[in-house]
């Protein structure tokens, strides 16, 4: 073996192999989706030896080209005096050394916006390229999954994000010679037979536990449970009405706050293309003058998908029009980005030496149009409200569910409704700053795409410039009033400065805004998800063998911390996974010589599986390695000692990080079996409405006609739910719309659906309509 090392002072890599000092052999340590770190020490050996300095590139490698180890030294070396010498007196330098991620581990991860729908290979591609473009080869880091959201921690390192990122996709990584890969665990497989006559009995340590699982209860985090609609009514003074249940929201957090500070677009946060090269950012603002004239060639794309679940806010900026323009604002497109292909946004037309802005919707132009005026400036504003917060599923793996084939994924249907505003501000007039926006398209769009593509600018021929771009992820709520006669309208939630009407507070309330206190008799909605835990219990009655007193139980109670665990439906798939790898616990260790590795392997890696099949201590198991210490005893031969460890994922867990949580109820938890998991439960009543409020009724449109042995149940609570329980029940109705009794002003109906089974399914979560009208 060769030890090179350079001190990066323009002399290149240099042989330091003949000053090893083995006395103390080197040690290579290498652990599952960490770095590695090389421990090593060397002789003074000439006086003209040069003490490797922080930061010095090493690399340990066989003579046929193979690096054991590259990277570089972290700590100052240890120094021993050891004594006089026949050149002279002898020290010994002892250094550590780790792989070569600490290059990007050094660099500060930039402020960026969640990942949103990118695979963990593209995930981690962009993050290196982030911070070292170009210095890393990448070709071997595979896809692997889709990680619905992942959000980059600027206090973490960048071998902290691969490991995560690496966990959700039950994958490895490793840095080695420049190159990155990300693979799916258990890639490379190996057999540890003790009939194979290299296996060595004596180097073998195992251990075994009862490792078994078949009544277990995952709890995850806070998810949205019921779909609330709270109606009150205006009496012309009211500016604060409490609503019946603190609304389920994600944190409030800007994806992305734009003031255009830099010299230019932040490739982070952008993506440009500009082939005219009409797109500079000049004194704090973006400006664009012009483009090719061809629909989708001259774009500012936002680097990451948007996902159209929960309330989300785009504020395209207060733009300030220079001449007679052709584009699309703040567009959101399903696919490639084109006019006819945009699902939503603001649509700029040349009219005359100005511009006329319209609604366009799904490639067509809608609603009321406004021509610009010269000096004005422009807010450009999109609201979206869907009533499902996540638009896919998350993913858990097993040994069983590998990567690229998990548990969970899939999609989450939803209408969305789309509010596209603009607010028309005259410099030289302040009441427009507070003045009320224009709505130009207020409508919900049925069985909307999950996840879109936003560009800020699509731009034929545009000219203007842009002060500010604000993507939010808001409060998630929606608020919509009626004036007697008329139809309901979006009341926009968020800030006075903005031109927005009112704001939701932690009371929780519903807050107006002082110019737009709701008028005498105004009906008000707030349409909204309650707010639960996710938790799911799941048992495998097959696997419950009774010995004895014992009934076979085996059971516990877990916490998931990652991947996230953000709904129920999440939980019950993490809870498949853990099961699917839950029985007798196997973890161990191998010590052999490199000449006699496992299955003739020239070298094993952390991530690679192991199969185990040792009658003589009865184990017949498959784990994954979990690190790998090399110790170097003999350089010129190239033998080295090697220490595998090893695990499976009932001794530990590969793919889901388990963690302490809060302590929460779970006496009324249904039980599922693993056979019936996602059969248990009908689904929801979302869209649950009171169409009609006396002194002393409600009727209620359930938003779903029962078939034959289905029906709706009504209760005052949201608890009880079976057909043995009438204390809180309000009545069981086999149609669409009924009416209930009205006992007092302020009032709650709990809905859920039911049928005929034996014992019934219901929904998972209620509809809950409240009424707080006068008597």
């Amino acid at each position: 073996m060769n030890l090179k090392i350079d001190n990066l002072d323009g002399t290149g890599p240099q042989d330091y192999t003949a000053a090893i000092d083995m006395s103390k052999s080197p040690q290579v340590v290498k652990k599952l989706n960490q770095p590695s770190e090389l421990r090593f020490s060397l002789v003074t050996n000439g006086p003209d030896f040069v003490v490797p300095t922080l930061g010095a590139h090493v690399t340990l490698g066989r003579t046929n080209g193979q690096d054991v180890f590259s990277g570089y030294l972290v700590k100052q070396p240890i120094y021993e005096y050891l004594g006089w010498g026949e050149r002279g007196p002898i020290h010994r330098y002892s250094f550590v050394a780790r792989s070569e991620e600490v290059a990007l581990d050094r660099k500060r991860l930039s402020s960026r916006p969640p990942f949103v729908e990118r695979s963990a290979g593209d995930a981690l591609r962009q993050l290196t390229d982030d911070l070292l473009p170009g210095e890393f080869d990448t070709s071997a880091v595979q896809n692997l999954d889709l990680l619905p959201w992942y959000g980059c921690d600027p206090r973490k390192k960048w071998s902290e994000h691969a490991a995560e990122i690496a966990l959700r996709a039950r994958a490895s990584y490793h840095v080695d010679d420049g190159t990155i890969a990300l693979v799916p665990v258990g890639a490379n497989r190996w057999a540890l037979d003790e009939s194979d006559p290299a296996f060595s009995p004596a180097g073998l340590v195992l251990a075994s536990s009862d490792g078994m699982l078949n009544d277990l209860t995952v709890v995850g985090q806070s998810e949205p449970g019921a779909y609330v609609t709270d109606y009150f009514v205006g009496d012309g003074l009211t500016m604060r009405f409490y609503l019946s249940q603190n609304p389920f929201t994600r944190i409030s957090r800007y994806l992305v706050d734009e003031e255009y500070k830099d010299a230019e677009l932040s490739s982070v946060r952008w993506t440009v293309s500009d082939p005219q090269k009409v797109i500079s950012v000049t004194g704090g603002e973006l400006q664009i003058a012009g483009g090719t004239g061809v629909d989708g060639q001259t774009t500012i794309l936002f680097a990451e998908n948007i996902e159209l679940g929960g309330a989300v806010v785009l504020q395209h900026g207060s733009m300030a029009f220079n001449g007679a323009s052709d584009a699309v604002i703040g567009g959101l497109y399903a696919a490639t980005v084109s006019i006819a292909g945009c699902m939503a946004g603001f649509r700029v037309s040349p009219n005359g030496t100005q511009s006329t802005i319209q609604a366009i919707v799904n490639g067509h132009l809608t609603g009321p149009a406004i021509t610009t005026v010269a000096g004005h400036q422009y807010a450009f504003t999109t609201r979206l409200y869907a009533q499902e917060i996540y638009r896919t599923r998350q993913t858990f793996h097993s040994s069983a569910h590998p990567a690229g084939s998990g548990l969970g994924g899939d999609a989450v249907a939803a209408d969305v409704r789309v509010v596209l505003e603009v607010h028309d501000i005259d410099p030289a007039n302040p009441a427009t700053q507070v003045a009320p926006s224009t709505v130009l398209y207020d409508d919900v769009i049925a069985s909307a795409p999950g996840f879109c593509t936003h560009a800020l600018v699509n731009a034929t021929k545009l000219y203007c410039s842009i002060a500010f771009t604000r993507l939010i992820q808001a409060v998630d709520t929606e608020v919509r009033s009626a004036l007697p006669g008329a139809a309901y309208t979006t009341r926009l939630v968020g800030s006075l400065a903005d031109g927005d009407e009112c704001t939701v507070s932690s009371d929780p309330a519903l807050q107006f805004f002082s110019p737009y206190v709701p008028a005498p008799n105004e009906l008000i909605q707030v349409h909204y998800r309650g707010k639960g835990t996710s938790m799911a219990r799941v048992t495998d009655p097959s696997r419950m063998a009774p010995h004895g007193t014992d009934d076979g139980v085996r059971g516990a109670v877990l916490t998931v911390q990652a991947p996230p665990a953000r709904t129920s439906i999440d939980c019950e798939n993490a809870a498949l996974a853990l099961m699917e790898d839950a029985g007798p616990a196997w973890s161990g260790s191998y010590q052999t010589w490199s000449d006699f590795l496992p299955g003739n392997a020239e070298d094993v890696f952390p991530g690679d599986a192991i199969q185990v099949n040792v009658p003589s201590r009865g184990a017949d198991f498959n784990a994954i390695v979990r690190q790998v210490t090399i110790d170097v005893q003999d350089l010129a031969g190239e033998h080295s000692r090697y220490t595998i460890e090893f695990a499976d994922d009932a001794s530990n867990p590969l793919a889901v990080e388990l963690g302490a949580g809060k302590l929460t109820d779970l006496s009324n938890l249904p039980v599922e079996t693993v056979a019936t998991v996602g059969q248990c439960f009908l689904p929801d009543l979302t869209s649950a409405e009171i169409t009609q409020v006396s002194s002393t009724t409600v009727t209620i449109d359930a938003g779903f006609a029962p078939g034959p042995g289905e029906g709706i149940e009504v209760r005052r609570s949201d608890q009880g739910w079976n057909q043995g329980n009438d204390r809180n029940l309000v009545g069981r109705f086999g149609a669409q719309i009924f009416t209930v009794p009205r006992l007092s002003r302020v009032q709650d109906y709990f809905l859920r659906r039911y049928d005929s089974s034996t014992p019934a399914r219901y929904s998972r979560y209620s509809g809950a309509v409240h009424v707080d009208y006068p008597l």
